[in-house]
């Protein structure tokens, strides 16, 4: 496995000189996870911070009546980790499992607390990614207060298809906060029109 995915990612993030790039690259260690494999297991404190270069992994917590509710999917080029585990040292309240196989780049926190304190660069480059997952958890929580379920079904469709074609569909429904059977009539409707 060669880094020049990673590389391109940190790249397209924030503008830094390749040879700075190549220098944060060679930090980041293989990981593969096999599908049904757990990257974070809820009540273990999370320690690596992944770029997942290929696969499909599903977070998901238990409602008060013990169901799975899904909390994110995430899929090629995308980085994963528990943020709130990840920082703060404190056992995850969510599960991180593989779907499929998958491959990619990690590094330990103190390996990332390293680059931040001695590559300017990538310090802004942690803080875009931690803006990006901000905007995006909060757009998401917004959606799940004042959009329809058909709505949110729609902006998937146009924003993540990957997870259409990816996860069964009782993940999705969770995920968009409705039952299997009310997505199953949202889709049917959708193919009507």
């Amino acid at each position: 496995m060669d880094r020049i995915n990673l590389i391109k990612f940190i790249e397209q993030i924030v503008p830094i000189p390749r040879p700075r790039v190549e220098e944060i690259a060679a930090r980041f260690q293989p990981m593969q996870i096999a599908r049904d494999e757990y990257f974070i297991k809820s009540g273990k404190v999370s320690h690596n911070y992944l770029f997942l270069e290929k696969g499909f992994i599903r977070a998901y917590t238990y409602d008060l009546e013990g169901n799975e509710v899904t909390t994110e999917f995430y899929s090629d080029n995308q980085v994963v980790f528990e943020v709130g585990s990840f920082f703060r040292k404190t056992p995850s309240k969510e599960d991180f499992q593989a779907l499929e196989d998958c491959s990619g780049w990690y590094i330990t926190y103190d390996q990332l607390q390293t680059l931040f304190h001695t590559i300017y660069e990538f310090r802004e480059f942690g803080r875009m990614i931690l803006v990006r997952g901000f905007i995006s958890f909060k757009q998401r929580t917004l959606s799940l207060i004042n959009e329809t379920a058909e709505q949110r079904y729609e902006t998937l469709i146009r924003d993540r298809p990957e997870i259409l074609q990816k996860a069964p569909l009782k993940f999705i429904a969770s995920y968009l906060g409705v039952t299997d059977s009310s997505l199953s009539r949202i889709r049917r409707d959708l193919t009507r029109k």
